[in-house]
């Protein structure tokens, strides 16, 4: 990970890439968001999806699952390449949470995140805070759900 006066307002990076299946959706659904359009192919059909459709917050979840894997691989590849590895977390929340299309069996969500803010921490001396907002894609080129997220990034630390 970057320290924070490494990050400028307008970096964009790639999280990655779902596919959501209809066993994914309706095991999600099962243990998180048991509602009929999530878990039933003729419930959904009735419903005013009419499909079966993933939960948002399975939308959701699968962007944090590969936001952490991508975050982890940032810091490997900077420890292999012998860099110094900036703290992060914790993430103080998300706003502005939109889930804007229903994500259906078989789409493919590409997850893309672009830095909209950086300030200075006024509580917590060492760090800063980053602002993202994260939009998922989905094949069509429409997207499916928007939201910003704050999490705190440790600041270069002074050299002696």
């Amino acid at each position: 990970m970057k320290y924070f006066e490494q990050i400028q307002v307008g970096d964009t990076f790639d999280v990655g890439r779902h596919t959501f299946t209809a066993g994914e959706i309706k095991g999600f659904a099962r243990r998180f968001d048991p509602q009929l359009f999530h878990m039933d192919e003729a419930a959904a059909e009735r419903s005013h999806f009419g499909a079966l459709c993933a939960s948002g917050w399975h939308t959701a979840v699968a962007w944090m699952r590969l936001m952490v894997d991508h975050r982890r691989g940032m810091m490997e590849a900077a420890r292999a390449r012998g860099e110094p590895v900036a703290g992060i977390g914790p993430a103080l929340g998300f706003r502005e949470l939109k889930w804007l299309k229903p994500v259906y069996v078989g789409d493919t969500v590409a997850y893309i995140s672009e830095v909209t803010e950086l300030r200075l921490s006024g509580s917590r001396p060492g760090f800063g805070l980053m602002t993202i907002r994260s939009t998922g894609i989905n094949q069509n080129g429409e997207p499916v759900i928007s939201f910003l997220s704050t999490t705190f990034v440790e600041c270069r630390p002074e050299q002696p």
